[in-house]
């Protein structure tokens, strides 16, 4: 007993001297950030949603008073003994003393295993919260910039406490590579270069995380740079990170192929054998008539029902939620809206603070979708500004700032919209709600007053009464919202481009950066001092050399993926290929409930046919607001489907379709070869492609054989995909 006494005491002494230079620890500045630095506080581990062998932590260290309960008070307050700290569990457990599902998490010998000695023998106290929790933390260097591949950096990490007090908390920080195959981190936060890319460095203090880019460099010799043209100041915030990364971007897309690509982002259709004659024939400057082409798609029919079809999805426009009526009047206000170019800080204002009948104002059924004030907070955040509050709704964001007090005060904004029956069948009436209406916290069951989730830049009150979604809706549409016009640049960007300059474009957070921040402002910028006309923001994107980029590589962009240096094939939505596929054939699609001349592009929901072509193809059913919900895969079904399926082979044999019509005018077989092509690929046949097709068909029997070649065309990965 007297050995053990001695050691005790020795121990003691060791620990109290560590710690003379500097105050006694606390939980909240010492020993909370080495629970969450050795695993204790992971989801995998006490930080799970109900803990892990009966013990339960906030995750990632949220709630420190929590886990300072959970530890003292948890069974008694068994993990301590203060009478001899070294046999508490809380330090047996982690060093393997007594058995322990999570192995050793730190050895007797080591630093944290003294720090939580002494503060256990110390009294376990707390600590000051205006002192000892972390403000804020800086990350050296900044950024990291890597010559070539095995080249090697050193991250430290400094944390200011509320007290002024600053620390080295480098060991105890957690610092993560998003791309590890790109940038490697060590333990001692030491990154290595793998590869040639980009990658971002995360760093979590104690609720605190700071993003620093990592880039290695091609080291392969010979690079010089070639100015390319530039047409706007998106062309030039592309190029300058280009140039700096050492990647030439491709050349510009010949006329065929981008008269296809704009006429499907902008419309969703393929340009028929007339309009790509037509265009290939202008004489006018490249540049100028592509200019010319975009107005005109943009000032099109089909422009509008395109982009119905896509604000449909972002809104949840399905008759499952709404009912038959409700669905096609709200299909009738985006379509208007869009038809209109109503500015997009308008339409969402009108949509956010919509009363009134389901019927007389359309713009209501926003709320019946979600009805209850948090999916509709949440589905309004990551909509219109890009923020994923879901996480945040049973404890703080795991990777981001946002907690949960945030969301249920975001919450409360909406907690008086009501919803009642109207005086027809299927209507709604949303009205606000003069009395309980309150939002209440789950933990302590506490009035939760609405407050924006980031403080505006211009003084605003906002109301506490039953009024008070109309101040969310003010500082939401505001220019000065720093999500907002960020959010909608990003969407747009990257239908036009397949990725965002943020990935995914509804996940905007300090760990998930932009891969262009300067392109993204300049974006955000543009369309909020153009009173956020997005007509005006497409052409831009449209008319910039970036967007207008072939999809061929050079040696020095092979690998790029995230710089925009050169176009990425893209498969067509599943709307967009059932219209190609009738407008190549020159057949109608076959929709039950609707007229026989209706595209896919102007289906007011995913009930018409359901299960059929559009959904094997990836149709969202809108049952959330994700972009994920539309699948742009690529799977054995629709392989099946192309192959074998009704859709392509019943267009094809059409009796009235183009197969027909061209066998029936008597023209040559070079003629229909060159018309089958223009119609399905959006430019001529090459002369192989001509003469192999022409010595097809001259066997006969022409109709049986033409049928073959288009066939065989509208199953072509360049007929699939946009390139």
């Amino acid at each position: 007993m007297l050995p053990r006494l001695i050691r005790t005491a020795s121990l003691a002494a060791v620990a109290t001297a560590a710690f003379a230079a500097d105050a006694q620890p606390t939980f909240l500045r010492d020993v909370a950030p080495i629970l969450n630095k050795a695993g204790c506080t992971q989801g995998t581990c006490h930080g799970a949603a109900k803990g892990k062998n009966g013990f339960k932590l906030s995750l990632r260290g949220y709630d420190p008073q929590f886990d300072y309960e959970a530890l003292l008070y948890d069974l008694s307050g068994r993990r301590f003994n203060r009478a001899d700290p070294g046999r508490s569990l809380m330090l047996a457990k982690p060093t393997q003393e007594v058995a322990h599902g999570g192995g050793q998490r730190f050895p007797k010998d080591s630093d944290y295993y003294r720090t939580i000695y002494t503060w256990i023998a110390n009294g376990v106290p707390f600590g000051d919260p205006a002192k000892d929790a972390v403000a804020s933390i800086d990350v050296q260097p900044r950024e990291v910039f890597m010559t070539k591949p095995g080249e090697t950096a050193a991250v430290h990490v400094t944390a200011r406490f509320l007290d002024g007090q600053t620390r080295d908390v480098t060991r105890e920080a957690v610092v993560e590579s998003n791309v590890p195959d790109v940038a490697q981190v060590s333990p001692s936060a030491e990154v290595k270069g793998e590869r040639t890319g980009e990658a971002t460095l995360l760093v979590r203090f104690q609720g605190q995380l700071s993003a620093v880019p990592v880039t290695v460099l091609n080291p392969k010799p010979g690079f010089a740079w070639s100015a390319p043209p530039q047409y706007n100041y998106i062309d030039r915030a592309i190029d300058a990170k280009l140039q700096r990364l050492k990647i030439q971007p491709s050349a510009i897309a010949d006329d065929a192929t981008f008269l296809r690509r704009v006429s499907l982002d902008l419309t969703g259709q393929i340009p028929t054998p007339a309009a790509v004659q037509a265009f290939l024939a202008d004489r006018t400057p490249q540049h100028q008539k592509r200019a010319k082409l975009i107005d005109k798609l943009i000032a099109s029919p089909a422009y509008v029902d395109h982009w119905t079809v896509k604000w449909g999805d972002l809104l949840q426009s399905n008759r499952k939620y709404l009912g038959d009526k409700g669905v096609y009047g709200f299909r009738e206000w985006i379509h208007d809206a869009i038809a209109a170019n109503r500015p997009y800080d308008k339409m969402v204002r009108e949509l956010l603070t919509a009363r009134g009948s389901s019927y007389d104002d359309p713009a209501t059924n926003y709320f019946r979708v979600t009805r209850d004030a948090k999916p509709t907070m949440e589905k309004t955040t990551q909509v219109f500004l890009g923020v994923r509050m879901v996480c945040a709704q049973c404890h703080d964001h795991p990777f981001e700032r946002w907690t949960q007090k945030q969301y249920y005060e975001m919450s409360a904004f909406f907690s008086a919209v009501g919803l009642r029956a109207g005086y027809e069948v299927g209507e709604e009436i949303i009205f606000d709600q003069r009395s309980d209406y309150e939002m209440k916290h789950p933990k302590d069951g506490r009035t939760v007053a609405p407050k924006l989730l980031l403080a505006s830049a211009k003084p605003m009150t906002v109301p506490t009464d039953e009024h008070r979604r109309d101040a969310l809706a003010d500082w939401i549409v505001s220019r000065d919202n720093p999500f907002f016009a960020k959010a909608i640049a990003n969407r747009l960007w990257s239908y036009f481009m397949g990725k965002g300059i943020i990935d995914p474009v509804d996940d905007i957070r300090a760990s998930n950066p932009p891969s262009n921040p300067a392109l993204l402002d300049a974006l955000a910028k543009d369309v909020a001092d153009h009173n956020f006309d997005l007509q005006y923001l497409m052409r831009t994107i449209a008319n910039s050399r970036a967007y207008q980029t072939s999809i061929d590589p050079n040696e020095w962009n092979a690998a790029d993926r995230d710089n925009f240096s050169h176009a990425f094939p893209r498969r067509l939505s599943a709307e967009e290929l059932m219209d190609a596929v009738t407008a190549a054939a020159g057949a109608r699609p076959n929709f039950p409930e609707v007229p026989e001349d209706t595209n896919a592009d102007q289906l007011v929901d995913p009930h018409i046919g359901q299960e059929g072509f559009l959904d094997v193809f990836g149709r969202p059913p809108r049952e959330s607001a994700c972009e994920c919900e539309r699948r742009s895969d690529f799977s054995l079904p629709q392989a099946l489907n192309l192959v074998n399926g009704r859709t392509i082979s019943d267009a094809v044999a059409d009796p009235k379709g183009r197969i027909a019509t061209l066998v029936l005018s008597g023209k040559t077989d070079a003629a229909i070869v060159d018309e089958l092509y223009l119609a399905s690929m959006g430019r001529a046949p090459t002369t192989e492609e001509r003469d192999r097709a022409v010595h097809y068909l001259a066997p006969g029997p022409r109709a049986t054989r033409a049928q073959d070649l288009l066939w065989a065309l509208l199953n072509s990965k360049a007929f699939l995909y946009i390139y």
